[in-house]
C-alpha cells in the first residue's frame, strides 16, 4: 500500500510540476531582467520590486545562481539563457549539454520556475556563420539533455532572432526571412516545430523609428493617435508599429512553411534618453511606447493577420544598465533607474521615492515588500 501510494503522490507531484513550469506565459507581459551594470539592486530585492508591481515573467541572459537562488518560491516564471559563448562547446558535446542543465536548471526546479531556455541569442542575424553553425546541434543537445533528465514536458527551449534576419519586413505581408539564412533557419524552425516552441523575436519600433524618423510617423511607432498604414496585399490597416513587426514575423514564417508556429517578442522596448543622432529617445516617448504598449497587451488581443494569437511580449529592460556598450541609448531602456526608483511612470512603483512618482506609492511597496517579507518567513 505504501508503495501504491508513493506512486500516486509521485504522478501527482509530476503533474503539479506540470501545470507551475510548463505553462508558456502566465498573462501576456513579462520584462527582461539585464545585469551588465555594477550599481542595481540585489537579486532579492529584485524579486521583491517584480512581485510588488505583479510582474509575473522574466527572461534573464544568463544562469546565474545568485539570481536562480533570490527567484526560488517567488512563483515567478523565468527563462534562463545560454550565452553564445558557450554554443560551439555544446553543440559538440552531450556530456556538456547534459552537464550544464543539470548545474543550471535540475539543481532549481520546482522552487525556482525555470520555464525556459534561450539557447544564444540574436545568433542568425549576427555576423558569425561558426555560430550558424553550431545553433541547431547546440538546440538539440540541450534539449536531450533536459528529455533525459524528464524536463523536456516542463522547460521550453528556443532561441531570440533579431531582426537581422528578415530580407523585409514592409508591409508586414511582404515579411521574409533572408535566403542566405534559409539552410539554418529552415531546420531551426522544423525541430522548434517538432517540440511545439514559439519563435521569439527581439523587436523594436524604436530602432526603426531612428533609422528613419523622416519617413516615419512618431505616433505610429508609440501607439498614439495617426493615419496608421494600410497593406494593400492583406488589405489590413495597422495603427501601430509594433503589430506590423509581429505580423511581418508571422508572413515570414508562413513563408518558410511554419505558419502555425506562435510568435512572441521576447524584447521590445524604447530609449529614454539617446545620442544626439539617436531622434526620439526621451523619456516622454519611452513613458509613452511603454505604457501604451503595456496596456494593449493587457488587453490580451491578437494582431490584424493573426486576431486569435494573443500578443505576448517581454520587455526591455528592467533596469538602466551602466556598463552597456554601445550608444546611449543601450544604457538608457530600464523601466527602472539603478536605485530602484521609476525612470518613469508608466504604472509601476519603485523600491523608493522618484521624481516621477508620489510619495504615496513608494509608501505602498514599502508596505507590500514588508508583508512578503512576513509571509516568507
Amino acid at each position: 500500500m505504501f508503495y501504491v501510494m508513493l506512486s500516486i503522490f509521485r504522478y501527482v507531484f509530476l503533474l503539479l510540476l506540470a501545470v507551475l513550469i510548463a505553462s508558456a506565459f502566465t498573462g501576456t507581459y513579462g520584462v527582461n531582467y539585464g545585469r551588465i551594470a555594477d550599481n542595481i539592486p540585489s537579486p532579492e530585492s529584485v524579486v521583491t520590486l517584480m512581485k510588488a508591481n505583479k510582474i509575473k515573467n522574466t527572461r534573464i541572459y544568463d544562469a546565474d545562481h545568485d539570481v536562480l537562488k533570490a527567484f526560488k518560491g517567488s512563483g515567478i516564471e523565468i527563462i534562463i539563457g545560454l550565452p553564445n559563448g558557450f554554443l560551439k562547446d555544446i553543440s559538440v558535446s552531450q556530456d556538456r549539454a547534459m552537464d550544464w542543465v543539470k548545474q543550471n536548471v535540475e539543481a532549481f526546479v520546482p522552487g525556482t520556475r525555470i520555464r525556459g531556455i534561450a539557447v544564444g541569442n540574436e545568433v542568425l542575424g549576427g555576423g558569425d556563420p561558426q555560430l550558424w553553425e553550431a545553433l541547431l546541434p547546440a538546440v538539440k543537445n540541450i534539449h536531450a539533455a533536459l528529455d533525459t533528465l524528464h524536463l523536456a514536458d516542463h522547460v521550453e527551449v528556443s532561441s531570440p532572432h533579431s531582426a537581422g534576419v528578415f530580407s523585409s519586413s514592409y508591409p508586414p505581408s511582404a515579411g521574409a526571412f533572408k535566403e542566405t539564412l534559409m539552410p539554418y533557419m529552415k531546420p531551426l524552425l522544423e525541430f522548434f516545430s517538432k517540440i511545439n516552441s514559439p519563435f521569439y523575436i527581439n523587436t523594436y519600433p524604436f530602432l526603426a523609428y531612428i533609422s528613419d524618423p523622416e519617413h516615419i510617423d512618431l505616433n505610429y511607432a508609440i501607439f498614439k493617435k495617426n493615419k496608421g498604414i494600410y497593406d494593400e496585399t492583406t488589405k489590413l490597416h495597422y495603427d501601430n508599429m509594433f503589430e506590423a513587426q509581429i505580423d511581418a514575423t508571422y508572413a515570414a514564417l508562413e513563408k518558410a512553411g511554419f505558419g502555425k508556429m506562435e510568435v512572441i517578442a521576447s524584447e521590445t522596448g524604447w530609449a529614454s534618453r539617446g545620442d544626439p543622432n539617436e531622434v526620439g529617445a526621451s523619456v516622454s516617448n519611452a513613458r509613452t511606447y511603454n505604457k501604451n504598449l503595456r496596456k494593449r497587451l493587457l488587453k490580451k488581443k491578437g494582431t490584424p493577420y493573426r486576431p486569435k494569437k494573443v500578443v505576448k511580449a517581454y520587455v526591455f529592460a528592467m533596469f538602466n544598465e551602466n556598463l552597456k556598450p554601445g550608444p546611449t541609448s543601450e544604457r538608457n531602456f530600464g523601466l527602472f533607474k539603478a536605485d530602484g526608483s521609476i525612470a518613469y511612470d508608466i504604472g509601476f512603483t519603485g523600491l523608493k521615492p522618484s521624481s516621477a512618482t508620489k510619495g504615496i506609492g513608494s509608501m505602498y511597496l514599502v508596505c507590500i515588500a514588508a508583508l512578503i517579507l512576513i509571509i516568507s518567513s
